[in-house]
């Protein structure tokens, strides 16, 4: 990622800018000044395609079939960035170029090589346009567009007449598909077949139960009255090998369409006329939601590399061209990343992302230790990234499985589970039937479909745990994995943990330099909020620790200064401002608490979590509460506790048990929430300086500003606690949950204070389900208990523990 300020676009912008313009600040690879506004509850990025020596960018609005406040951007060399006065707005997401025309589709938008737009208006096409695909039949003069509920139009490219081949399910005339499923994303033709997938579902269950069957993969001749479902589950990108142009030779090219369910990613490929399926682990589950809301657009996409590269619940993945049937190796995932990106090209030396940033609107993400925060203007903004930096950002962890107990006929043989690329390999077997019960695990070496057995497995009953862990050995040639068993199997769970070692150092980067330091007692912080209505700046009620307790210095805004080329930040004469912002972004206190064993939050519906301590002893606030839980990216939640800033999902797609630990620190954050694209924190040393920092003329107020993915540089996840810390227990009940999914190097420490041996037992939750599997016991003397390093291969989201006698007992992991 572009470090501080970015060397090659800031001298492109230099020395390409006319004379009236300077360069353009940039941080952590966004340009401040490229943000992107509009008035409605949500402004994503729908497309962003580089054509006709510009880049071009639309946002959407959350559903807006009409039309919205949303615009069509045109993207100079020198950053110069234009709102093209056609403008209609809506929730585009479509964009293709026809070969034969030479014309890039994009949105209701259609742009020649010279520059000149045509607008296809809403009243034409009515709905919202999710993704377009050549023609099955005559592909030099028309063009598909579908749209997220199910509408499907022929479009002439050069007349631009358009025919209404499936109505939108939102109007009320036309010839309706009976496709299930809601929320549609991805289009391709080729083979003989227009592939379309969507992501959501409608209903009650789906706002509430990630696991609730939802979207549909489907395919249409161009002939007949009705689709052909492929596989009822989620699915959203649809391409080829031909991406944005599609398929140059449609006969031959394989097709590809990624989706997911609540056991893990599936990736379908149509080749020779015949679907094939993989499954995939997942790296986040913030993308989980039934509803389909919660997924942007993943994409695969063409960046001037040798691989594709593939976006998708939160990792970045390498998705090699060549990928079919007897060719199915070198798909790996890259690096883990947090922000929500809409769609993505590269454009001259770096990768742009199209990002979800800021919302007006929490929609379901609503949470007690959030607090009432005023709502922000909805704004997202760009993100340039340096192609060789795609690698380097989070460490890959990823998890997913083949059953998630569900019961298993005889004779089953699962889909090829993805293991390349990763060197700790863990698979978490487990039934709960009354007799033991055997299978194998099959391996493909190369991917090219040989397939060999590797090792019998026979999971004892139910009575004896019905458990077993299995590692597969990093020299273990193996691309990908499955399962075969003999007999049934009653609440099979096969769950997958894979991850690579955290090589990142426990120090923070230089980046982070400015930030007060964990006790310190000068400090500038406050609390932060983008502004609402039509303002394009973020407010800073600023405040400083003093021996009376905190002061407030006064309020300040943060904006972009056209004629210095970057953020200022200067006090603000509005009256009430500074009030407004105390009392409509106050941070929530007593939201966690830490005690001897570790840091406890307890959410809204009263469960109580456990998590690593990576500070110690707490220090003195010196500002007072600090902020422990706020949206970051559309649909998305930091949680910052005891030194540790986490991903925390939606409640509808997992909520606190699907928590991914990021980084761990020794700062003081006082606040923190987005704003331009950035991620912005208050709690700043006062005599800081540098490029993250952004410093008030009269110096009394300042604000630290990068990019939400700077945070995995901010330290490896560490820390220490455990459900008990001379806690007494009561034989057989159950401790609290401990967070273990995402760390590396694990011990766990177990005592009491019996003078006779006792059994601790160990559950685990393998799959974040809140299912608990007995995975371990340990018979620990008297005296001086027992330490237990964990195979470094071996995860799980959480672990608790019980004992077989009352006693005072000690239950702490130390991560490193």
């Amino acid at each position: 990622m572009p470090r501080c300020i970015c060397a090659a676009l800031w001298g492109l912008a230099l020395c390409m800018a006319g004379p009236s313009q300077g360069p353009q600040q940039c941080i952590s690879g966004i340009y401040p000044h490229l943000a992107m506004f509009n008035d409605e509850d949500e402004c994503g990025t729908g497309a962003v395609v580089a054509w006709a020596g510009r880049l071009w960018v639309i946002t959407y609005a959350p559903h807006k079939p009409r039309g919205s406040s949303d615009k069509l951007y045109e993207i100079d060399a020198s950053l110069t960035q234009t709102i093209r006065p056609e403008s209609i707005g809506g929730t585009p997401a479509n964009r293709m170029v026809h070969r034969e025309s030479q014309q890039l589709f994009l949105g209701p938008y259609v742009i020649d090589r010279q520059r000149n737009v045509r607008v296809i208006p809403y009243a034409k096409m009515f709905g919202r346009p999710t993704a377009n695909a050549r023609h099955l039949t005559d592909p030099k003069n028309k063009i598909y567009c579908a749209t997220m509920e199910e509408g499907l139009y022929a479009i002439d490219v050069r007349s631009l007449a358009v025919e209404e081949l499936w109505a939108d399910q939102q109007r009320r005339q036309g010839r309706h598909s009976d496709l299930p499923g809601s929320h549609g994303k991805g289009l391709y033709s080729g083979q003989g077949r227009l592939i379309y997938a969507n992501n959501g579902e409608q209903g009650a269950a789906a706002m509430r139960d990630p696991t609730t069957v939802s979207g549909a993969l489907a395919e249409w001749d161009g002939a007949q009255d009705s689709w052909t479902v492929v596989r009822r589950q989620q699915f959203t990108e649809v391409t080829g090998p031909g991406g944005i142009f599609g398929s140059e030779d449609p006969a031959a090219d394989p097709i590809w369409s990624i989706g997911w369910d609540h056991r893990s990613l599936v990736l379908m490929v149509l080749d020779e006329g015949e679907w094939h399926s993989y499954r995939l682990p997942k790296g986040s589950h913030s993308y989980d939601g039934a509803h389909g809301w919660n997924t942007e657009w993943p994409r695969i996409r063409e960046i001037g590399e040798d691989d594709l590269l593939m976006t998708m619940h939160g990792l970045f993945w390498r998705f090699p061209r060549g990928f079919r049937p007897g060719s199915a190796r070198g798909l790996r995932a890259r690096s883990a990343y947090l922000k929500v990106v809409g769609d993505f090209c590269r454009w001259r030396e770096h990768v742009v992302f199209g990002c979800d940033d800021t919302a007006r609107s929490e929609f379901l993400n609503k949470r007690r230790a959030k607090g009432e925060i005023a709502a922000p203007r909805s704004q997202s903004n760009l993100w340039f990234v340096e192609p060789e930096k795609i690698s380097s950002f989070g460490a890959v962890r990823a998890v997913g499985g083949l059953w998630v107990h569900e019961d298993v006929p005889a004779g089953t043989v699962t889909e090829p589970f993805l293991v390349d690329g990763f060197d700790r390999r863990g698979l978490h077997l487990a039934h709960s039937g009354g007799t033991p019960r055997s299978l194998v695990i099959e391996v493909d070496p190369d991917g090219g479909g040989r397939w060999r057995s590797w090792r019998a497995v026979t999971l004892p009953g139910a009575a004896e745990g019905g458990y077993q862990w299995v590692e597969l050995p990093a020299a273990l040639e193996a691309a990908w994995m499955r399962l075969r068993v003999k007999a049934d199997m009653v609440g099979a769970l096969a769950y997958a943990h894979l991850s690579n070692p955290h090589d990142r150092p426990a120090s923070s980067a230089a980046r982070f330099d400015g930030l007060a330091r964990r006790g310190a007692k000068a400090v500038v912080g406050g609390p932060i909020r983008a502004r609402g209505g039509k303002k394009t700046s973020l407010t800073l009620a600023a405040q400083r620790p003093s021996a009376s307790g905190v002061d407030d210095v006064g309020c300040y805004e943060l904006d972009i200064d056209a004629d210095k080329g970057g953020l200022v930040l200067v006090r603000s004469a509005e009256p009430g401002l500074h009030e407004f912002t105390l009392a409509k972004t106050k941070i929530p206190a007593d939201v966690v608490s830490v005690d001897a064993a570790s840091v406890l939050f307890v959410d809204d519906a009263g469960n109580r979590w456990r998590l690593p301590n990576a500070q110690g002893a707490a220090a003195e606030p010196a500002l007072g509460s600090a902020r422990v839980v706020r949206e970051v990216a559309t649909e998305r939640d930091l949680l910052h506790v005891g030194g540790t800033f986490y991903e925390l999902p939606a409640e509808n797609a997992g909520g606190f048990r699907k928590l991914r630990p990021v980084a761990s620190h020794d700062f003081l954050v006082h606040d923190f929430c987005s704003y331009r694209g950035m991620l912005v924190i208050s709690g700043v040393r006062p005599d800081a300086a540098g490029a993250h920092i952004v410093r008030s003329d009269d110096l009394r107020a300042a604000l630290w500003v990068g990019a939400i993915d700077d945070l995995w540089d901010l330290g490896r996840p560490r820390g220490r606690g455990g459900p008990w810390s001379g806690t007494a227990v009561r034989a057989g009940e159950r401790s609290d949950p401990y967070l273990m999914t995402g760390y590396g190097d694990k011990t766990c420490r177990l005592s009491h204070d019996l003078d006779r041996p006792v059994e601790f037992t160990m559950e685990a939750d393998l799959c974040g389900d809140g299912r608990w599997v007995e995975v371990d016991s340990f018979a620990v003397p008297a005296g001086e208990g027992l330490t237990h390093a964990l195979p470094e291969a071996w995860s799980a989201y959480w672990v608790r523990f019980y004992v077989d006698a009352d006693c005072e007992a000690d239950a702490v992991f130390v991560y490193r």
